[in-house]
């Protein structure tokens, strides 16, 4: 079988577990009116499709089975997380499809889970495993310095998110505790990572697949090719998700715009001014529950938007 064979029923493979995975999710979110079942899958299925690739290399090209590797590294450390965070749990719904069953309405949420939640983001997580895909079809070029490079710069990216998820929990942990013993919410996690990121957690994920990327440009020689648009379109969604998570965030805390003037949105940078102490104090509606995402009120949610 030639290699553009065997990356095409490799592929076909990847498609028709993802058409399960489409149908699976929304039959779930129709049945439990919980939306949050492709959350549950995010972590699960690129390592399994990167697999697929490698194991149709016969798990014998370097460059497949590292980043089917990688890949194995990053689902162990979200699923970790996420499960912490009682993301697995009965009603362990994202807190975002909540606000926005409110602001769309039944009909139009109906078809929003179908084609964006279940449709859409599935076929996304098989997208940014496409380079996998690429790299199959061009074992022909050799594994080198280039891959190496890229495989330490995912590790870093991965420990980043690693350490700025720690903060999060550890300061949701923190805020828990001083809110049961009725003291002052601080609102929003601002030390550490986030002094220099409102979402560098954020970044981190979507510098690992924009480096899977980079593996497929690599094998390909060139970054125009199918491989690139799932990092692409990541780095879209999560562009939207940051836009809507910051709007719930303004509207619960009274010294989050200050913090939006003060730290850059997504990319690590120096802020503005020195951003001091653990917090501000949260608004009345903060002080009742769960704010944005970006601001550390994050009590169920994946790497991903």
């Amino acid at each position: 079988m030639t290699a553009a064979a065997t990356a095409t029923s490799a592929l076909l493979v990847c498609l028709t577990l993802c058409a399960a995975a489409i149908v699976t999710t929304w039959l779930l979110s129709v049945l439990t009116r919980e939306y949050s079942w492709v959350d549950r899958l995010w972590s699960l299925l690129p390592p399994v499709y990167l697999w697929v690739f490698a194991g149709a290399g016969g798990l014998a090209d370097p460059r497949l089975v590292l980043m089917a590797g990688l890949g194995t590294l990053w689902g162990l450390r979200l699923t970790f997380n996420f499960a912490r965070k009682g993301g697995y749990r009965p009603g362990g719904e994202d807190y975002r499809w909540v606000a926005l069953r409110r602001r769309m309405g039944r009909r139009r949420f109906a078809l929003f889970n179908a084609v964006f939640i279940s449709g859409y983001q599935n076929l996304l997580l098989l997208l940014i495993t496409l380079p996998a895909w690429i790299a199959l079809a061009h074992q022909q070029t050799p594994f080198g310095a280039a891959d190496l490079v890229a495989a330490a710069l995912f590790v870093v990216f991965l420990v980043g998110e690693s350490v700025a998820d720690r903060q999060q929990w550890d300061f949701q942990c923190s805020r828990a505790v001083l809110r049961a013993q009725g003291g002052a919410d601080p609102g929003f996690l601002r030390t550490g990572l986030f002094r220099f990121s409102r979402h560098p957690n954020y970044f981190c994920e979507i510098a690992q697949w924009w480096v899977i990327a980079g593996f497929g440009a690599i094998a390909a020689g060139t970054w125009l090719q199918p491989g690139s648009l799932g990092a692409v379109l990541l780095t879209l969604l999560f562009a939207g998700s940051i836009r809507f998570t910051e709007s719930i965030s303004v509207s619960r805390h009274a010294g989050y715009p200050a913090y939006q003037h003060e730290v850059s949105v997504l990319v690590p940078w120096p802020p503005r001014r020195p951003a001091t102490g653990r917090g501000e104090a949260a608004g009345p509606a903060g002080a009742a529950g769960a704010g944005g995402a970006a601001a550390g009120d994050d009590p169920v949610r994946r790497g991903g938007p």
